[in-house]
């Protein structure tokens, strides 16, 4: 099974090139371990075992005040599950909606050196994610509302 933790390069540089423009929304499907994997992050690890959903607030705790100081905001986290239309043996622990205030905010808050300093949390938590940017219809003449 393939699992994907972190952007490949083509896929960072394809993202940048899009060009997205302003008021930019991450999605996140978040697949948590049961127990959080700190495997080459030793300075990180807590001093007992903590499950993947524990490891996962522990990098939020650390994240909110760079997403915050960058201008972005959380804007839903929730629980998942099965899907509704979808592929049965897909299944997400949690959803999480972060609006950016552009592209280029989203990766200067990506580089920050004091955010990545303890990032290692999200992959100690994570069995598998997905990262979808969303762009907001309308200013390219696109739009459902006439």
């Amino acid at each position: 099974m393939t699992t994907y933790l972190d952007a490949t390069q083509e896929a960072g540089k394809a993202f940048y090139m899009r060009n997205m423009g302003d008021n930019l929304v991450m999605l996140n499907l978040l697949r948590f371990r049961e127990h959080a994997d700190y495997s080459g992050l030793s300075e990180l690890a807590p001093k007992e075992s903590i499950s993947g959903k524990e490891a996962y607030q522990l990098y939020m705790d650390h994240t909110l005040p760079f997403l915050e100081t960058a201008g972005s905001e959380v804007l839903f986290f929730g629980e998942g599950g099965d899907f509704l239309i979808g592929p049965s043996e897909e299944k997400w622990d949690a959803v999480l909606m972060v609006r950016h205030k552009s592209a280029s905010a989203f990766l200067a808050f990506a580089q920050n050196k004091e955010y990545l300093a303890k990032a290692g949390h999200r992959k100690a938590a994570l069995l598998d994610s997905r990262l979808l940017p969303i762009g907001e219809y309308g200013k390219d003449g696109l739009s459902f509302i006439a």
